[in-house]
C-alpha cells in the first residue's frame, strides 16, 4: 500500500486569534502552529495502514517555509517520508490547494509511483473548507467518500464508515480512492522525542508548485470573533447559598 496523507500548518488551536490592521491577514508574531487535528487522524492511519498491509506512507502539505515542521512531525510519527510544496506564506484558495496536490499526484504516477489511496483532514482547523479532497478525487477521476471515522482495507478495497444518528453508513470503494477523515478515527501517536530529533536529520521533499488560477472569490477583509467577557455572579459561600443556587436553576435557567 502507497499512502499519502495531506495535512495543513494552522495557528493552534484554542489560540487567541489578533488580526493585521489593514484585517486583511492573521498575525501570526506571536501564534504557534500544529497540524490540523482531524489530518493529524489521517497521517497516524496511514502509518497504522502501512504497518498492517506493508507499503509506504507520504506526509504531504502546502505553505511557507515554517511547514517543513509539520511534515516531520508526521516523519517523527512514522510516516516514511514527508514533502512539502512551498509557498511564499499566502493563503491558497482550495482551487489552487488541490491543484498543486494533484500536480504532484501525476508527477509522481509519471515516474512509476502510483497512491493506493490519498487521505484527507475532513477540513482544517482554520478556514474549514471541506474542499480540497473532494477537488483532488474529482480532478483524479478517484472515488471519494467524506466525514469517515473508521477505515480498513479489504483486499483492492477500503470499506469506511460515516457516523450517522444511529448507527453508521459503510462505503466500499476501489483503491486507488480518497479518503476525508474526523478526529476520532484514531489515538494519534505521540511523537518521542528520540523520533523528533531523528525526523529532523531526515530530508524533506520540496517543490514549488505553480497556481492554476486566480480564485473567484475576493476577499473583503477578516473578522475577528468578538471576546466574551461574560461577568461572574457570585450568589453566596458555603451552605447558606444553596437556596439561591435552587431559585436559579429553577426560575432563570428552567434546568430543575
Amino acid at each position: 500500500m502507497n499512502v499519502l496523507a495531506c495535512l495543513k500548518r494552522v495557528p493552534e488551536t484554542g489560540a487567541k486569534i489578533v488580526l493585521t490592521d489593514d484585517k486583511q491577514e492573521i498575525d501570526t508574531s506571536n501564534l504557534g502552529f500544529t497540524m490540523s487535528p482531524h489530518e493529524e487522524c489521517a497521517v497516524e492511519e496511514a502509518v497504522q495502514i502501512v504497518e498492517s498491509e506493508g507499503g509506504h506512507a507520504t506526509a504531504l502539505t502546502l505553505g511557507p517555509p515554517e511547514a517543513t515542521e509539520q511534515v516531520r512531525t508526521a516523519v517523527a510519527m512514522q510516516a516514511n517520508d514527508g514533502v512539502l510544496l512551498e509557498t511564499e506564506g499566502e493563503e491558497w484558495k482550495p482551487e489552487n490547494t488541490a491543484g498543486a496536490i494533484v500536480d504532484f499526484v501525476e508527477q509522481r504516477e509519471s515516474e512509476g509511483e502510483e497512491f493506493d489511496l490519498l487521505l484527507f483532514g475532513n477540513e482544517s482547523a482554520d478556514t474549514s473548507n471541506y474542499q480540497v479532497g473532494v477537488r483532488v478525487a474529482t480532478e483524479l477521476g478517484l472515488p471519494c467518500v467524506t466525514g469517515i471515522k473508521d477505515i480498513s482495507i479489504e483486499g483492492e478495497s477500503v470499506v469506511a464508515k460515516r457516523e450517522i444518528p444511529g448507527g453508521s453508513e459503510v462505503y466500499e470503494l476501489p483503491l486507488p480512492a480518497v479518503v476525508t477523515v474526523k478526529e476520532g478515527l484514531n489515538e494519534p501517536r505521540y511523537a518521542s522525542m528520540r523520533a523528533r530529533m531523528q525526523a529532523r536529520r531526515q530530508e524533506v521533499e520540496t517543490h514549488t508548485p505553480e497556481r492554476r488560477t486566480e480564485s473567484g472569490l475576493e476577499k473583503i477583509r477578516l473578522e475577528a470573533p468578538e471576546d466574551d467577557e461574560g461577568e461572574a455572579e457570585i450568589l453566596g459561600e458555603g451552605p447558606e447559598a444553596v437556596p439561591e443556587i435552587i431559585r436559579v436553576l429553577e426560575d432563570e435557567l428552567e434546568v430543575i
